[in-house]
């Protein structure tokens, strides 16, 4: 009997037909590895576990899909199919969709707290307080160490130095982080002296901004006394915290701006009110000037001598109420222009320093944290005449 020979071609379509037709679409969870963004736009890597590995395709229809940024070491669960690449005679995983490991169970926890809460009314409207317009006195509750701390600090030095800031470090990532912040915004709360809360951080996963999807930190931000902006991620990240707060930032830049007017938009809407002030007043006097010389130039004025004297005296008498009311209201005005004058000025660092207040630098910098400083290190101290040159000699904490 003759032998039957088989091509590879063959076995391998043959062990393709059995794999592909035997094996249901699946999820697998596993550990990404050794991926490879191709410029087609497919993404190739590996599924891993403690035991095993298994090649994996998203094709580039899908991965534009995806709601994250697939990573080395990232943990995910895929569906798919297994796929015979008959070239290599390699199998792999074709994946139709995939997310991160526990993704699902974090939104369904979301989901389930947002709904608690608005049933209890902490996303209510008529429970929000409003900020005021000109604060003094901003307190700060995020990571010292992060990008929106520096982001929150440079903006509100550039729009309103004269402020007042005080900024509680916490944990904004991991164990710990929901009760660290919650027990920030009460310590602030129970410092009291602050008239706007700023708490967030900057972006990340969704695991990444968690703490601010928990119910002690919703409970804080709503018992705060104090109008808290939440400012947690980018514009599209949305926390438990933005729907209970006062005021929802896009992001902790945004905060920054949010909470304070800009000392220039300040000083033009103050030279706008100088401006109206004088088309005002120099529009009724003129006004009175017209009717003064119509009055002049009428037919009684010249029919009668006696009507002519009448109407001199009332000429004086308008000129005169013109006179006082144009003195009286250009009074008032510099009063007043006078006096938001002097709250800007007041309000400045120069002041703050001439009242016995002093600034401390290292490198340059402004020292807001003593762990940073070392023994013999040399600083530098402003005060309102002058600057001191010194070297620490002890640290006290």
């Amino acid at each position: 009997m003759e032998k039957k020979i088989y091509s590879v071609s063959d076995i391998t379509s043959t062990i393709k037909s059995l794999l592909e037709e035997s094996l249901p679409t699946v999820w697998v969870e596993g550990e990404i590895s050794n991926l490879k963004a191709h410029y087609s736009g497919h993404l190739y890597f590996s599924l891993k576990d403690s035991g095993a590995q298994i090649s994996a395709v998203i094709w580039k229809s899908r991965a534009g899909l995806l709601d994250f940024e697939p990573a080395d070491g990232q943990q995910i669960r895929a569906l798919g199919n297994i796929r015979l690449y008959e070239k290599s005679g390699r199998y792999q995983l074709d994946i139709i969709k995939a997310q991160p490991a526990g993704k699902g169970d974090l939104q369904e926890a979301f989901e389930k707290l947002k709904a608690k809460l608005l049933s209890e009314g902490l996303f209510d409207a008529e429970n929000k307080k409003s900020l005021q317009e000109f604060p003094r006195k901003i307190a700060i509750i995020t990571s010292p160490t992060g990008a929106a701390i520096r982001d929150i600090l440079n903006i509100l030095k550039r729009r309103a130095p004269y402020l007042d800031l005080i900024v509680r470090p916490a944990k904004v990532q991991g164990v710990g982080a929901a009760s660290d912040i919650a027990t920030a915004i009460k310590e602030i709360n129970e410092y009291g002296d602050v008239d706007a809360l700023i708490v967030g951080r900057g972006g990340g996963s969704l695991e990444d901004l968690w703490a601010f999807n928990e119910e002690v930190v919703a409970r804080a931000i709503y018992e705060s006394k104090i109008p808290i902006v939440s400012a947690v991620g980018h514009e599209v990240d949305f926390t438990i915290a933005d729907f209970v707060a006062d005021l929802r930032a896009p992001t902790p830049s945004a905060a920054a701006e949010l909470i304070v007017t800009d000392r220039s938009e300040l000083a033009g809407y103050f030279m706008g009110l100088q401006s109206q002030m004088q088309r005002a007043i120099s529009g009724n006097l003129n006004l009175l000037i017209q009717k003064v010389s119509s009055l002049q130039n009428s037919y009684g004025l010249r029919r009668s001598g006696d009507l002519i004297n009448q109407y001199a005296q009332r000429v004086d008498e308008l000129s005169a109420r013109c006179e006082k009311a144009f003195l009286g209201q250009f009074s008032q005005k510099q009063v007043k222009l006078s006096n938001l004058a002097k709250r800007i000025n007041s309000l400045s660092p120069q002041v703050t320093l001439a009242r016995g207040y002093s600034i401390t630098y290292a490198n340059g910098k402004i020292i807001t944290d003593i762990s940073k400083l070392k023994k013999w290190q040399v600083i530098e101290t402003e005060v309102a005449n002058g600057k001191i040159e010194s070297t620490i000699n002890k640290l006290k904490f």
